[in-house]
């Protein structure tokens, strides 16, 4: 079956939205992506007919209640090919995922100790390993980029990037001002061949084309429901289960104890050790909805729709003069984040005009101010299509970029 893209458009409401007198076109999803009916239904399912809390109420709303957050981690499992449900952790967004993930692993480190990253991460796989490290006196090293935009792996050989003293590598698999997908796998063996963890930032890439946990060789991946068609205040931590069954807790309270004592506390299994409080209960449901949605269309043919439009993106922005491209021209190389700059115009500028004309896109450090230091530049456009985004929409990108160009620029480069 063809990728029917105008039905995909008509399940999401949103799309329908105009901007005075031009339709929205919605090119910011790698910010976060829009939500179709059905998951919209999900959450309004859930408030009006099976609203409890999970686990505590013995009643038939907690029993509903329960069965649908647990029927959502179950879910959730098999859309990233998880090998037990209890590998799943429900939390707030990927930035807890990720700081849950520091902080524990942290009990580990100490001077001399040494933790990898890139220079492309976005900060939430930047700040809480810098706040660990300086906790702990482990040293923080990271990759640095090629001039396309990929990971320089020739310079981190040469350095000995990973080396005995590494204890940890976190690395996101897709960038988030890039587009570019890196080769966890291969930086994963070397990891694990000195005895590193390795933990994986992947949420640009799990809503944008198929990601099987088991064979991706990482040890810890985090990603978040709300660019995945999912609601927002849900995150996902993925662990090989006897990792998570060696993890201290990272907070504490409500259903993450086993018996509390005032003189202590012992702690319960995974994935539940993890879940202090009241979780995010609607939110992990509507989250199953949203896979079962994804799945219903085909993570690989929303991969390739993602290529196409990357390819017509990045030909057309190439064809302005006074347009520099951000990471990999190759479209099969990145997900369908282009960032871009244009000469003699500012992004915040741009991106105002643009969106006088109907044209959402993202303008600034897109949380990756390091990433835009190394390449000699403030800020950026990024431009990032979905599932649902047309090709009709990308010539209107392109149409608004070249009118921003000559309003702001006067078409000079």
């Amino acid at each position: 079956m063809s990728y029917d893209v105008e039905k995909i458009r008509k399940d999401f409401p949103i799309l329908s939205t105009r901007v005075g007198e031009y339709p929205l076109t919605y090119l910011d999803s790698a910010n976060t992506s829009q939500k179709p009916q059905v998951v919209i239904d999900a959450l309004t399912e859930h408030y009006a007919r099976h609203n409890a809390n999970v686990a505590r109420a013995m009643h038939q709303l907690g029993l509903e209640s329960t069965q649908a957050y647990e029927g959502g981690r179950d879910r959730i499992a098999r859309f990233i090919g998880a090998s037990r449900r209890e590998e799943v952790v429900a939390l707030s967004n990927a930035s807890e995922a990720l700081n849950l993930c520091a902080y524990t692993l942290g009990e580990r480190l100490g001077p001399g100790d040494e933790v990898v990253i890139s220079v492309m991460e976005h900060h939430s796989n930047l700040v809480p390993w810098q706040l660990v490290c300086q906790r702990t006196g482990a040293t923080l090293r990271w990759y640095d980029i090629t001039d396309d935009g990929r990971l320089d792996l020739d310079k981190a050989e040469a350095e000995g990037l990973i080396n005995e003293h590494t204890k940890v590598v976190s690395l996101t698999l897709a960038s988030n001002v890039l587009g570019t997908i890196n080769p966890i796998e291969k930086i994963a063996d070397q990891a694990h061949a000195v005895g590193a963890v390795m933990v994986v930032d992947a949420s640009q890439a799990v809503p944008q084309m198929p990601v099987d946990v088991s064979a991706l060789g990482a040890d810890l991946v985090a990603f978040t429901g709300h660019k995945m068609c999912g609601p927002t205040g849900i995150g996902i931590l993925w662990g090989r289960y006897d990792l998570l069954a060696e993890l201290p807790p990272f907070l504490g309270g409500g259903e993450m104890i086993e018996i509390v004592h005032m003189e202590g506390s012992t702690y319960a299994e995974p994935p539940h050790r993890f879940e202090a409080g009241t979780p995010p209960i609607a939110q992990l449901a509507a989250l199953g909805v949203a896979a079962d949605y994804l799945d219903g269309i085909g993570m690989e043919d929303i991969a390739e729709h993602e290529h196409e439009l990357a390819a017509r993106m990045l030909d057309g922005l190439q064809s302005l003069k006074g347009v520099r491209i951000l990471g990999p021209i190759d479209a099969t190389a990145r997900t369908g984040t282009v960032s871009f700059t244009v000469a003699g115009v500012h992004p915040h500028d741009a991106m105002s005009l643009m969106d006088g004309r109907g044209v959402a896109v993202r303008g600034g450090h897109h949380c990756a101010r390091p990433l835009h230091e190394r390449l000699g530049i403030q800020s950026s456009l990024r431009a990032s299509s979905y599932l649902y985004s047309t090709t009709d929409e990308v010539d209107r990108l392109i149409e608004s970029v070249e009118y921003a160009r000559n309003f702001f620029a006067g078409g000079v480069a």
